[in-house]
């Protein structure tokens, strides 16, 4: 059973740094994109990065380059969100996300975490 579990959310202010960790489990996800997507309420998920197992190509969104950062660690089937200098509009549901295609369209992915909240106030 494949699973994708998040961590590492909470309430944070302005200005700080939180590292978000998302552990894959249940199949092999070599070749996998993996993804980092956040959503408010009345809103649609929104895709923040991505990156293909196993490489260090990455993808972002304009809106967080430079701030945040997708990583993997591989011998513990993790991958990794640093997110900088937050700021009350990042405040939401992070989840993370595993497909076999690279996609910013959260309808491509297969597999889905739960979520973790994310709160920056000001």
């Amino acid at each position: 059973q494949v699973q994708l579990v998040e961590s590492g959310g909470g309430s944070v202010q302005a200005g700080y740094s939180l590292r978000l960790s998302c552990a894959a489990s249940g199949r092999t996800f070599t070749g996998y994109f993996m993804g980092w997507f956040r959503q408010t309420p009345g809103k649609e998920r929104e895709f923040l990065a991505a990156l293909r197992w196993g490489t260090t190509n990455t993808v972002y969104r304009d809106s967080v380059k430079g701030r945040f950062t997708i990583s993997s660690d591989n011998a513990k089937n993790t991958v990794y969100l640093q997110m900088n200098s937050l700021k009350p509009e990042d405040t939401a549901v992070y989840y993370c996300a595993a497909g076999v295609l690279f996609a910013t369209q959260s309808d491509q992915y297969n597999y889905w975490g739960r979520g973790t909240q994310v709160t920056v106030s000001s």
